[in-house]
């Protein structure tokens, strides 16, 4: 006898569906949409208009004020708003849990984005153009592929989220400076992936996230404000060799107290060492608890920099170190002196991982550095293509044979000499499911 696999409840209408829907918290909600087909639908319902560009304020407005947190399913939650010549440039707002809202642009072309400036402004004060009875706020934006002919709807949508309190601007092909005036209730910040960005300026009091992928470009503050989490990804180098550590001094204030961060080991070198290196240890990261490092192998591996960089880490908890070959690098010329730090010993230390190693024997002679420098016991975790986990563990002491010459230890190392040679590096491979 065959099981009865009906699905009564997805046969249901969608009203009756939606106020199911509605009496679940807004993340439980939109998991619903995994469940099926059938429910996946639900949410996907797209809101179509066409409209001139002066008008997708309005359009945009509109569309949240008769968004419903309550009955999320009264009302698509998707709008393609078609605008411009022809109709030929196409935003697609998407509204998601937590207050959120994703907006795309596109313009049905893909020929070479004309390059542009933006600035961009937020709203510092309450505005009469977000009709006071919208139940839906903004306070995260996420803005993708804004270009030259959506920049001036894009700025004057943005211009009425007065509650925005984190911005992520992503693929703006053709941007080339970007100015931002920040709200005081703007937290964080991403940038990622402006290919052509070469100039961004910041003016803001309260920020404490911002997060960066691409080429370095030129970065301005008006205000100083203490990060707390710096994401400073310039695997990819600088947009101008002319940047110097002058230019980039500002920039090292602003991550000098953060917790969390994100350097390239050639920004070390290039933009801070040389102007921290005269203050011998004087100038420190004294509340930097997890470091991602990226690093570059290209002229064979080399930990200086990031063992220099880790004395000026007292608080350390956790250290990510990848080992990109694409990553930017520059000719080692730095020399770093063994005194330039006053805390010589990381204390906190508990959690390190290594990603991208090709060689083993980089791994562990950085395993050997760092335990060096640690005082507790080190978890150390090692996977070169991010599946394979290994983890480097402490060998137990034993008596050796007649035949050997010697036993050597090196903290929680052990390194096996037989004639001469290293016979074990002390590596424990597994498959861990991360």
């Amino acid at each position: 006898m065959e099981e009865n696999t009906l699905d009564l409840l997805s046969s249901l209408p969608d009203e009756i569906l939606g106020r199911i829907i509605s009496f679940l918290p807004s993340e439980s909600a939109l998991q619903t949409s995994f469940l099926s087909t059938r429910w996946a639908s639900l949410w996907n319902t797209v809101l179509v208009q066409h409209g001139t560009t002066e008008a997708a304020v309005t359009a945009i407005s509109e569309f949240l004020t008769h968004f419903d947190e309550l009955n999320p399913l009264r009302q698509p939650r998707r709008l393609q708003y078609h605008f411009g010549k022809g109709s030929a440039n196409i935003l697609l707002a998407t509204i998601a849990a937590n207050n959120k809202l994703h907006m795309e642009l596109s313009t049905g072309k893909q020929e070479f984005q004309k390059q542009f400036d933006w600035q961009l402004g937020l709203n510092h004060q309450s505005l009469t153009d977000q009709p006071s009875s919208s139940s839906f706020f903004v306070k995260t934006l996420f803005l993708k592929s804004v270009g030259f002919q959506s920049k001036e709807a894009v700025s004057s949508i943005v211009s009425n989220f007065q509650f925005l309190e984190s911005l992520k601007i992503i693929e703006c092909n053709g941007l080339q400076t970007l100015e931002i005036d920040s709200s005081p209730r703007l937290k964080s910040l991403t940038i990622f992936d402006c290919p052509q960005l070469k100039s961004l300026f910041i003016r803001s009091l309260k920020l404490r996230s911002f997060r960066y992928r691409g080429l370095l470009p030129r970065l301005l503050t008006e205000n100083h404000f203490n990060l707390k989490d710096a994401m400073l990804d310039f695997r990819q180098g600088p947009c101008d060799n002319s940047f110097g550590s002058n230019d980039f001094d500002p920039s090292l204030l602003t991550i000098k107290n953060a917790e969390i961060l994100t350097l390239c080991k050639w920004t070390f070198e290039k933009l801070i060492w040389p102007s921290i290196s005269y203050l011998h240890g004087n100038f420190q990261f004294y509340r930097l608890k997890e470091l991602w490092w990226i690093d570059n192998s290209s002229e064979g591996y080399n930990s200086d920099a990031l063992i220099s960089f880790l004395k000026l880490c007292p608080a350390l908890e956790q250290l990510f170190v990848t080992v990109d070959t694409k990553s930017y690098s520059m000719p080692i010329t730095t020399t770093y002196s063994k005194k330039v730090a006053r805390h010589s010993k990381l204390e906190h230390l508990k959690v390190v991982k290594l990603v991208g190693f090709t060689n083993e024997e980089d791994e562990l002679l950085l395993a050997v550095h760092l335990t060096k420098l640690a005082v507790k016991e080190l978890l150390i975790i090692a996977t070169a293509d991010g599946i394979c986990l290994r983890s480097l563990v402490k060998v137990h002491l034993y008596q050796p044979k007649l035949n050997q010459t010697h036993v050597k230890y090196t903290h929680n190392y052990k390194f096996v000499e037989e004639n001469g040679d290293i016979n074990e590096l002390c590596v424990n491979h597994a498959h861990m499911g991360l």
